[in-house]
């Protein structure tokens, strides 16, 4: 779409373009911290035979801008959930819950750093 304000004037609007380019360096950004949250999570998580660790996972809903982390073993939430448990050092229950406070300002970073990247060229 092309406005002419005068004859010595001309604005090219290309708003639809950058918002699609905000909108998917946005995601990125938004799985890069998905990552970083399971990289974190998966080391606090607690550690018998490593299963527990390994069964983290992303997924992803690119339409609804959604990144979801998750550990996928039956006793997942429990492990997660119960305070009482005794874990290895280093080791935790609320191992996804936590680093979801002491990580957000990374995890913020990483997406504001991808959603600038279309407006630095």
């Amino acid at each position: 779409m092309t406005a002419m304000a005068d004859e010595d004037f001309v604005l090219e609007w290309h708003g639809d373009e950058i918002l699609a380019a905000l909108k998917g360096a946005s995601f990125e950004g938004l799985e890069l911290a998905g990552e970083h949250l399971l990289q974190v999570s998966s080391d606090l998580a607690p550690h018998e035979e490593g299963e527990l660790e390994r069964s983290g996972d992303i997924s992803k809903d690119e339409a609804d801008g959604a990144v979801a982390v998750y550990f996928d073993r039956p006793y997942a939430a429990v492990q997660h959930e119960d305070l009482t448990f005794r874990h290895d050092e280093g080791k935790q229950a609320k191992y996804l819950e936590e680093p979801m406070g002491t990580e957000a300002d990374t995890m913020i970073a990483l997406i504001a750093e991808a959603a600038g990247e279309p407006l630095e060229g």
